[in-house]
């Protein structure tokens, strides 16, 4: 999906800070969720991994970092420049380049510019200015509460990070706009998982180049078009999340799209994922069409505050001892 895709490489983008290179292993749970009748939909048919999450281990050594799920894995070399793709239960390897992976990316471009130019009715003029454009305002407030609570043997205290993107001169209840909450559930004297992140900051600038760190320039300018207002909210993120002390174990961030005269409005959280329901080919497309009706009825009403989508982030265990096993290829591996 392109819209999940373009998600991730925008979380990707707020995450790639600078930090000292270090040796980390974590497990973590991931839970990933949209509103709407689009979330809906994959709660009904995401499976075990949209009602749980998805539990995986990431280990960094030096330059090579592992990911292992129950079914999958992938080893990044940045030594070696090349990527291991792993099914674990085949119990087999694929093995791809940094060059091949450019390559790819370089002729997916090619391609789109071929297509644009066949389509395009008159040649392209150079990009002016829209004088209609709107600007952004970028509202930032951390706070620092008292609430406690003990996550996976971790003491923590949680922060609240709030951002609201509005329109210059404007209030948000005014404009509209977007605002991100991310309750933050910090502890002291843990190891950092920012070494996790320089990782990744390595790994795009080997393979794209230092001028753009974290994604791909098409995918970026891609992200920032659909979703314009995220760029100043990521822009203050990396300018003011830094000054946060202590390493999260749990990270929850929830992102609403504000209409205008709508600021003071709650916006309902998703419904939770639930196992789903034994039925026929009949059941299943009856399903269908009442997230259909319903979603016709919601874009019939009145405008009114909405959840595009939740993320969890959950450190079940956090360690610097890793080991050279702990990113090598599995033994009795094959390769494709």
């Amino acid at each position: 999906m392109i819209r999940a895709r373009v998600l991730a490489v925008l979380l990707l983008v707020a995450a790639a800070t600078s930090s000292v290179s270090a040796d980390v292993r974590t497990d973590q749970r991931v839970r990933f969720q949209l509103g709407g009748a689009l979330g809906k939909m994959l709660n009904l048919f995401g499976g075990k991994g949209a009602r749980e999450g998805v539990t995986s281990t990431v280990a960094v050594k030096g330059d090579r970092k592992a990911t292992l799920s129950d079914t999958a894995g992938q080893i990044i070399d940045l030594a070696e420049e090349k990527i291991y793709d792993l099914d674990l239960k085949k119990k087999t390897y694929k093995v791809t380049t940094f060059a091949e992976l450019r390559k790819q990316m370089e002729d997916a471009r090619r391609e789109a510019e071929k297509n644009a130019r066949e389509q395009a009715s008159e040649p392209a003029q150079p990009a002016e200015k829209d004088p209609n454009a709107k600007e952004y305002e970028v509202d930032f407030d951390v706070k620092n509460t008292a609430e406690t609570r003990t996550i996976n043997g971790f003491n923590t205290t949680k922060s609240v990070v709030t951002i609201t993107v509005r329109e210059k001169a404007k209030t948000l209840d005014q404009s509209g706009g977007l605002v991100m909450t991310t309750d933050l559930w910090m502890t002291p004297g843990a190891p950092s998982t920012r070494d996790l992140a320089d990782f990744d900051r390595r790994y795009a600038e080997k393979l794209y180049g230092p001028s753009v760190a974290g994604a791909s320039a098409q995918d970026l300018a891609m992200a920032m078009a659909m979703y314009p207002q995220m760029k100043p909210a990521l822009d203050k993120m990396r300018a003011e999340g830094g000054k946060l002390s202590g390493t999260a174990i749990l990270t929850e961030t929830r992102m609403e799209s504000v209409p205008p005269g709508t600021a003071g409005q709650t916006a309902a959280a998703p419904p939770a994922p639930e196992e789903p329901k034994k039925r026929g080919l009949g059941g299943m497309l009856g399903g269908l069409k009442k997230m259909a009706e319903d979603a016709e009825k919601g874009n019939s009403g009145k405008a009114e505050r909405a959840v595009i989508m939740t993320t969890s982030v959950e450190v079940l265990k956090l360690t610097t001892d890793v080991d050279a096993a702990s990113v090598a290829l599995p033994a009795g591996f094959t390769q494709k």
